[in-house]
Parts: structure tokens; C-alpha cells; sequence
């Protein structure tokens, strides 16, 4: 059997071609009912997401042509059409490329977390539809636990390279619990649906979103609790805040040097944070001039989400060679396997010819045939029995001129350690 990995992601295949190979969920347990019972496939795994279209698979040694033709099949294109755009590996560099997808190392952004939950549900669903087994199911395992020291052992997670996470992340490092910190949000697009998350995630429940229309708002607020106001009521609620998150596509600055001093006065100079997002500005420039207030702009997060890029590509390289050193020991252990197969069989062979050169011979002194005789032609003929394979072996490395296989024999018998 032979571990296979085939797929598109966002550095091979364009959005359209990503679009027509991805499966969706309806099509997805179809897929895995179709790669379950397929002659060349004893396990699969279908890893399908927005940047990416993978399958891993245990298959007979066919190689990947079939899956190939499998794939686009399914997807009623042309192997042509896919060709270009597929990558594929085999045995170590399969589960190498497993273990790098897992950890974040093979995504549009480095590091991302999210796509180790999204492997994670592509496991559960194989498992659902019974589709994986054996090895490639330890492999999945073992990947889930080399993602896990990876994350621990380096810091390939731990700095922001969003602009949404980056606004967060200077939050809490503002402010050391952000369970106790009232935030402001002044928006309610995408950016601000992602910042609200991550707050959330870090364990802000004290939300105040304000936005031109409430009804947009309404939708983000229930998601996650918070309260709505609308534009034009920020000033009477601005010294709420300690924190103030903005983005929103207004030409003119929305939260203006005046309105932020009122606002100070009224929470007798407890520190504000505000992270303006937008662009053009949300914020007035000036506002960072106020004593007791932090202001940061996009290009300020821009500027420490560079520096996180930089520290996440020192902690890429630490991760490589974590996943290089465990993938190697995956397949070691996997190799095991096939030796302690071969040692089962051997056992089996020679206790199958002891057994019965035994049954012989005690059937033999039950007849009245003296025991010495007996035992000196059990051992005669389990010793021709046991060495006829290994000589014959010997034999024919020998005239076929293959010394180096001769060498592994006499090596695999001990002969090189027998002294003259």
C-alpha cells in the first residue's frame, strides 16, 4: 500500500478552478462512498476548503494516475484541465505535507489556526462515512499531535498578521484582561464581524456596536451579545468605552478631537484605546495629541503586522524541521510494521515445521523406535528444513553475481559474527 496526497491550492489553481473541484457537503459523502469502495483505495480523507481541494488516500501501488483520473471524473472536467494545476506526493512526503497544511505552513497566511479545525472536520466526516482505517488514520492522528507541538514549541501562532487580529492583540496587550473592558465598535462590515470575533475569542463580553444603520448592526449584535446604538449617539456613549475599534467607509472622520476630550473628562482619565481601521480616517488625527488616550491608525498595525510576518517565518523554520523530524519517525514506525508482519510469519513457518517434525518423531518412539535414533534424525532434518530457504537464497545471489545481496544474507544469519 502506498500513502498518497493530491490537491489544488491557492498557489496553483485559480479561484474558478478551485470553485470546480471543491466539494461541497452534499457532494462530499457521495465522494468518500465512491473512494470507499474503489478496487485501488482501502482508506480516504477529502480536505476541501476555500483556498484548497485535497485528498489523502491509502492506495494499491497504481500510483496517482488513477486518483487523477478519479478526481476529474467526479468532477465531470477533463484530466487535462486539472493536470496543470495538481500536486501530488507519496509515502514521507505525503504525511510531510499533511503535517505542513495542519500547522499552517502551506496557507495563504502563515500560521493561520483555522485550517487545523477545518482538517480536523474533514477527519470526523471520513470517520462518519467510514471511509478511513489503518494507516492513514494513525497518520491523521500523529499529525494532530505534531500540530500541537508545533504550536507549543514554536510561535508560529502567536503573533498578528490581520488587521483585525492585530487590533485585538493590541487591546489585550493594553489592557491585561479584556473580560473587564468595555469596547466600541463603529462599523458593522466584514472587518468589524472578524474583530468581534476575536474579541470574543479573548474574552471581551462587553460590546457596543454603533453603525449608520442599525438594522446591520441588529445581525452582528445578536451573534455575540452586544448592545446597538446608532452613529449619531456616540457621543453620549463614548466614555463607556475603554476601548474604541473603527471601520467604517465614511469619508469624514466620524469620532472627532472634541468628543473624545468630553469623553475623557467623563471617565475622570481612565486610559482610552482607539484603533482606527478605516480608510480614509474614522478618527481625527489629533485625537492622539489628548493626554490618557493611545491612538493607533492601519498603518501602525500594518507596521506590527510586518514585524509578526517576519517572527512568524523564524518560527516557520523551527516548525519545518519539527514536522521533517516526525514525519520521518511516522514513517520509520510505519516500516516497523512491515517487519514485525514478516517476523509474525516467520514464527509461524518455523513453529509449523517444529510441530510437525515433533508429531513425527513422537510417533516414532511410540512405534518402538529407540529415542536416540529418534532425536538424532529430528535434528538432522529440522536443521536441513530451516537453513534450505537461507541456502538456497545464498545460492542464487551468488550465481546471479549479486554480492551485496549475499552480504544482507549472511549478515540476516549471523555468519560475518562467527569467528574461524
Amino acid at each position: 500500500m502506498t500513502l498518497l496526497a493530491l490537491g489544488i491550492n491557492h498557489n496553483t489553481a485559480s479561484v474558478d478552478l478551485r470553485e470546480k473541484v471543491a466539494f461541497s457537503p452534499d457532494k462530499l459523502k457521495e465522494a468518500l462512498q465512491q473512494l470507499e469502495s474503489h478496487p485501488e483505495v482501502t482508506s480516504s480523507i477529502i480536505v476541501s476548503t476555500c483556498n484548497r481541494t485535497e485528498v489523502y488516500c491509502d492506495v494499491t501501488h497504481s500510483g496517482p494516475g488513477v486518483m487523477i483520473d478519479w478526481l476529474a471524473k467526479f468532477h465531470q472536467l477533463s484530466a487535462e484541465e486539472i493536470l496543470p494545476s495538481l500536486y501530488f506526493h507519496e509515502e514521507q512526503a505525503a504525511a510531510r505535507h499533511l503535517m505542513r497544511v495542519a500547522c499552517g505552513l502551506d496557507s495563504l497566511v502563515l500560521g493561520e489556526p483555522q485550517i487545523l479545525g477545518q482538517v480536523k472536520q474533514s477527519y470526523s466526516s471520513s470517520q462518519e462515512y467510514d471511509a478511513i482505517h489503518g494507516t492513514l488514520e494513525k497518520l491523521f492522528h500523529k499529525t494532530f499531535t505534531v500540530a500541537k507541538r508545533v504550536r507549543t514549541e514554536t510561535d508560529i501562532g502567536g503573533n498578528a498578521v490581520s488587521v483585525a487580529y492585530a487590533a485585538c492583540t493590541l487591546a489585550k496587550q493594553i489592557f491585561e484582561s479584556l473580560s473587564d473592558a468595555t469596547v466600541l465598535l463603529v462599523g458593522a462590515g466584514e472587518t468589524i464581524e472578524l474583530v468581534s470575533r476575536h474579541l470574543v475569542e479573548q474574552g471581551c463580553n462587553k460590546l457596543i456596536v454603533a453603525n449608520r444603520t442599525k438594522e446591520r448592526a441588529a445581525n452582528l449584535a445578536e451573534e455575540f451579545g452586544a448592545e446597538v446604538i446608532g452613529l449619531p449617539e456616540i457621543p453620549e456613549h463614548l466614555h463607556r468605552a475603554d476601548i474604541v475599534i473603527s471601520s467604517t467607509a465614511s469619508p469624514l472622520p466620524i469620532v472627532g478631537k472634541g468628543m473624545v476630550e468630553k469623553a475623557i473628562k467623563a471617565r475622570r482619565h481612565q486610559p482610552m484605546l482607539l484603533v482606527d481601521i478605516a480608510v480614509p480616517r474614522d478618527v481625527e488625527a489629533e485625537v492622539g495629541d489628548l493626554n490618557d488616550v493611545y491612538l493607533y491608525t492601519v498603518d501602525d498595525l500594518h507596521s506590527i503586522i510586518e514585524k509578526n510576518r517576519e517572527q512568524r517565518k523564524v518560527a516557520a523554520i523551527q516548525a519545518e524541521a519539527i514536522i521533517s523530524e516526525e514525519s520521518a519517525a511516522f514513517m520509520s514506525w510505519l516500516r516497523s510494521l512491515e517487519a514485525v508482519d514478516s517476523i509474525r510469519q516467520y514464527r509461524c513457518f518455523a513453529d509449523d515445521i517444529k510441530n510437525d517434525m515433533l508429531s513425527r518423531s513422537l510417533q516414532a518412539i511410540a512405534n518402538g523406535v529407540a529415542p536416540e535414533k529418534v532425536l538424532a534424525e529430528l535434528s538432522n532434518k529440522l536443521t536441513n528444513k530451516l537453513i534450505h530457504a537461507p541456502t538456497r537464497a545464498m545460492q542464487q545471489a551468488a550465481h546471479n553475481g549479486e554480492p551485496e545481496k549475499l552480504s544482507v544474507i549472511r549478515e540476516t544469519l549471523g555468519l560475518d559474527s562467527i569467528k574461524d
